[in-house]
């Protein structure tokens, strides 16, 4: 869905473990390109019911191996750079307005899988350092993820935490 402004819908997906590490995915046939998962909001769903679609076709991951603990107040944007427009497409997507999720790994590690789906996002991932994404994401989604990661940073780390 693209609202009137040009921003699709979108959910995004931090999910940690037990030692506040953060789940990143290599993007497949990219080998520089990592990032959280993240997808479209279909017309007829929730972000909420997004966020456990997108987990399931991204990561293999379901609802029941993972505890959702929080989600942003609004939405962030970000916009796509000229390079990245598809101007033959109607509505023309500038960007992305993504609520974010907060989930917590609580089932095994192995039900990470990337083959059940026909096209999928990922082909590896890793567990990085809560702040290591806003480092090693491409340019023009940093301020999104710095965004959505101090939101959730007193959460995660308390509310007296440093980085």
């Amino acid at each position: 869905m693209i609202d009137n402004e040009g921003f699709r819908q979108n959910v995004g997906i931090i999910i940690i473990n037990k030692y506040q590490d953060v789940f990143w995915g290599g993007r497949i046939g990219q080998p520089s390109a990592w990032q959280f998962p993240q997808g479209g909001i279909n017309e007829d769903e929730s972000p909420e019911e997004a966020v456990y679609r997108e987990l399931e076709e991204e990561t293999g991951l379901v609802k029941e191996d993972v505890r959702l603990i929080a989600q942003t107040e609004g939405w962030l944007r970000y916009r796509l750079p000229q390079k990245y427009l598809r101007h033959d497409k109607e509505p023309l997507c500038i960007g992305q307005k993504q609520k974010w999720f907060l989930l917590e790994l609580i089932g095994p590690e192995s039900h990470i899988r990337f083959n059940h789906v026909a096209n999928p996002e990922f082909d590896r991932w890793k567990w990085v350092d809560y702040w290591h994404p806003l480092d090693n994401v491409i340019l023009f989604k940093r301020r999104v993820y710095a965004s959505a990661l101090n939101e959730f940073k007193p959460i995660v780390f308390g509310t007296h935490a440093k980085e």
